[in-house]
């Protein structure tokens, strides 16, 4: 009988553990890669899947909730913007608001561990790491894939850690990038 106990409960760990080491290999509920991949997804399509409610019209810009929660979000919005080229669309999820840096900071690194290397399409998304300093107030990594695939090459997702007042904020946006900050513009003469 004590044999059989013994296995019993042997067996009953073995199993908690293996089920346990199984639970932090896949993306635990915290995690935003698989949102994130919704959203990456859907924006071939100017997020028109996953646009819900409208909030707000501008002559230059519509406003429209996410139709789903994104996990650890307050909040996410698209903006439509229309233009000479055609419409451009963007996504933004706040992923914290505090009024502690330490705490910010964290959530910064964290959310930057679980975007950095995000395979999508087989395609991995890179960026590389900025540690938040409080006195300059805003920090950003700039999140790319290295691909040919044209539907994706001007698709960047920036992760933005800024003061504002009194509170630090953490956002993840997605959107199209044309160019580099250091390209000229036109020249109109």
């Amino acid at each position: 009988m004590k044999a059989f106990v013994k296995v019993l409960a042997l067996s009953t760990i073995f199993f908690f553990s293996l089920h346990s080491a199984e639970a932090q290999l896949k993306p635990g509920a915290n995690s935003i890669s698989t949102d994130l991949k919704k959203v990456i997804d859907d924006y071939p399509s100017h997020f028109s899947h996953i646009a819900g409610d409208l909030i707000m019209q501008n002559p230059q810009s519509t406003d429209y909730r996410c139709n789903f929660q994104v996990s650890g979000a307050e909040e996410c919005t698209i903006t439509r913007y229309s233009g000479k080229k055609g419409q451009v669309s963007s996504w933004q999820a706040l992923m914290l608001t505090t009024d502690d840096f330490e705490e910010a900071k964290k959530r910064f690194k964290s959310l930057y561990g679980q975007i950095n290397n995000l395979s999508v399409r087989a395609i991995q998304l890179k960026g590389v790491y900025e540690t938040p300093v409080e006195e300059k107030k805003f920090t950003s990594v700039i999140f790319s894939f290295d691909t040919a695939d044209e539907s994706l090459k001007k698709l960047k997702i920036e992760l933005i850690m800024e003061a504002e007042q009194m509170d630090w904020k953490i956002k993840l946006v997605v959107y199209d990038r044309d160019r580099d900050d250091d390209e000229r513009g036109e020249i109109i003469e």
